[in-house]
């Protein structure tokens, strides 16, 4: 997740970097609850999954909001999709407009009333994570057969904030992931996200550096045949994922940033598969971001 803070939730990150790693006091449940949102204006290039109708390049509108209110961490963004209305291939005219992803993680510190912390573990959560839309897995095989449907999945696990050196307080997630669209349960996910603030300006302005990593594995291989039975291609692979790492430029109310991503048989869509489709390689996000 891209997870831009506020000045505020920066200095407070900054701090627990150089803190002793404990369990946050959750004697009154409510006396740490805060809430952020802002807008962020994207243009994304080489994004995958694409294929060749597009023109490698596209814009979008981010809505990405978070907080901690209770037992309750939640992250969230909502992203709509080409507010230009271009030409855009595979993000044009008739394609999704719209992806979703959210996801609330719920304190077993707070809601046992004990510390939970270990060595570099600073909180445990009972984990979820939600994404829909994206018209990701659309597409038609060599023969004909039609896989139309988002993006849809639900996954559960365990997750953990973790002091990791040099990165500080780092999210980190351990899922079992489900597929709304089949409705069966298909391998795991682990995620990853970081918030680390590498350049303080006089002005009170700073430059981070942040990204996360979401990865896929354990995941029931998907291949294609012909009519005479013998191998064709992969549909779904076992593994894959992607990783964003980005360096973002913050004030109180803006932030410019940058961020290259990488992909690895993303969504689990194999590369130059039966879809035809590229997903694996790099894209780079351009981001202009109002906060709230």
């Amino acid at each position: 997740m891209k997870n831009v803070k506020t000045l505020a939730l920066a200095a407070t990150t900054v701090a627990a970097m150089s803190a002793p790693a404990m369990a946050a006091d959750r004697t009154d449940l409510r006396s740490g609850d805060y809430s952020w949102m802002q807008f962020n204006a994207m243009y994304a290039v080489n994004e995958l999954p694409r294929d060749g109708s597009t023109d490698n390049g596209h814009d979008y509108l981010e809505m990405e909001f978070g907080g901690r209110a209770g037992i309750v961490d939640l992250y969230g963004y909502v992203d709509v999709f080409n507010i230009t209305n271009q030409n855009y291939g595979d993000k044009g005219a008739g394609a999704s407009k719209m992806f979703m992803k959210f996801a609330p993680r719920f304190s077993l510190d707070a809601i046992t009333g004990k510390d939970l912390s270990f060595g570099p573990v600073q909180e445990v959560y009972i984990s979820t994570l939600f994404n829909f839309g994206g018209g990701a897995i659309s597409g038609t095989d060599k023969n004909g057969n039609v896989y139309d449907g988002d993006v849809n999945n639900a996954s559960v696990g365990i997750g953990a904030d973790v002091m990791v050196p040099w990165l500080g307080k780092t999210g980190m997630n351990l899922y079992g992931f489900y597929d709304l669209n089949a409705k069966e349960w298909n391998g795991y996910q682990f995620s990853m996200n970081w918030f680390k603030p590498v350049v303080n300006f006089d002005n009170g302005t700073f430059i981070s550096f942040q990204g996360y990593v979401d990865y896929q594995f354990g995941a029931d291989e998907v291949n294609a045949y012909d009519d005479d039975g013998s191998f064709y291609n992969t549909t779904f692979t076992s593994n894959g994922g992607a990783a964003y790492f980005g360096l973002h430029w913050h004030s109180d109310n803006y932030a410019l940033g940058y961020g290259l991503k990488g992909f690895k048989d993303v969504y689990l869509l194999k590369d130059e598969g039966t879809f035809g489709l590229e997903t694996t390689g790099f894209a780079h996000y351009f981001t202009a971001t109002y906060k709230f």
